[in-house]
């Protein structure tokens, strides 16, 4: 049995966190989506235990191989999609695995893992995560150049969405070809640390790279639950700063395996460890309100292209926006693969 995307526009998720489980992928094939760039490391762990939950991860979807696959080229992706199957892009959010030794990136390639970034929240060896400000972040190390050198290499997809904004524009500064920023919002729209500012959204642009618009609603808005026009109106802000053929989506939902209220609480929620990203949002951000109002499943992705055609899009800016520019940031950077 397959899904129901084939037949469809392609559609490509930019960060995807959610179960890999079979009820998961046919939420996600009802939402009409192809491909997703799957978080397949947990970007809190080291080099042994980000390799057993690779592996677990690759386990799990070959045993739904009658609806999805890992897609490790574009043509794999096309394929995947006319077979009504989700294709699963092996992902991670920090590069803390090998940052020790990076001749490991060559390693995680052949183990079919196609984007990495260079820092998750913290700092290491490459550079400052999203929670560092102003004078606290210090931009990206000298390791950082031997990292980019080596991806480029390697033909791997460079995000930067977990980057402080010095650290982003170091490595925008030294682009050696198109870089992402799978998920994350304009902070002239939402002031979130977690956001980029214009001028990381132009550097991105000018790298032939995409920004990708993220339905996390701390990076939506602030002062009260977000709605699809918010976060739309996000997609606007990007679109005219850095051009239609630069912007993507991105769900970064933890459907199918969202943590207990309590756990919650602690990790992503209003006390968790990253306060000045997580804390600052008003009372509304609750456990049971911590989704967008009008997208809280995979499910609901058809409801952005309808609000984008709303607001006066053509069927081709929309197209670029849901799998266009992906498939031609994937084109330049993975080359032959």
């Amino acid at each position: 049995m397959t899904g129901t995307t084939a037949g469809s526009p392609l559609t490509i998720d930019g960060l995807n966190c959610a179960a890999v489980s079979r009820d998961q992928v046919m939420r996600t094939l009802e939402g009409g989506v192809s491909a997703v760039n799957l978080t397949a490391m947990s970007p809190f762990v080291g080099l042994s235990d980000s390799l057993v939950e690779l592996e677990a991860n690759c386990a799990r979807i070959d045993a739904m191989s009658d609806v999805a696959t890992v897609v490790k080229s574009v043509a794999d992706i096309e394929s995947a999609h006319r077979s009504g199957k989700l294709g699963y892009i092996l992902g991670t959010q920090n590069s803390m695995m090998v940052e020790d030794d990076l001749r490991l990136l060559a390693t995680m390639k052949r183990l079919g893992v196609r984007i990495l970034q260079p820092t998750y929240n913290e700092e290491n060896t490459l550079g400052y995560g999203a929670p560092f400000e102003r004078e606290a972040d210090k931009g990206m190390k000298p390791k950082g150049v031997e990292w980019i050198d080596e991806m480029t290499r390697l033909g791997l997809i460079i995000d930067l969405s977990h980057c402080g904004h010095r650290s982003t524009s170091d490595y925008l500064a030294a682009a050696k070809g198109p870089m992402v920023i799978s998920h994350a919002n304009a902070f002239e729209v939402c002031p979130s640390l977690r956001n980029k500012k214009d001028e990381h959204i132009r550097a991105v642009a000018k790298t032939g790279g995409l920004i990708g618009a993220v339905m996390w609603s701390p990076a939506v808005r602030h002062d009260q639950r977000p709605t699809l026009d918010d976060y739309l109106n996000h997609i606007d802000h990007l679109v005219k700063i850095g051009g239609i053929e630069h912007v993507a989506f991105a769900s970064d939902v933890t459907e199918g395996q969202a943590p207990s209220p309590e756990k919650w609480d602690k990790s992503y929620g209003p006390n968790g460890y990253s306060p000045n990203i997580t804390g600052v949002l008003g009372d509304w951000y609750t456990y049971e309100k911590r989704l967008n109002v009008d997208f809280q499943s995979l499910a609901h992705t058809p409801r952005i292209w309808d609000g984008m055609k709303a607001r006066g899009y053509s069927q081709s800016d929309i197209d670029k926006v849901r799998s266009g520019n992906w498939l031609r940031v994937m084109k330049d950077v993975w080359r032959a693969d």
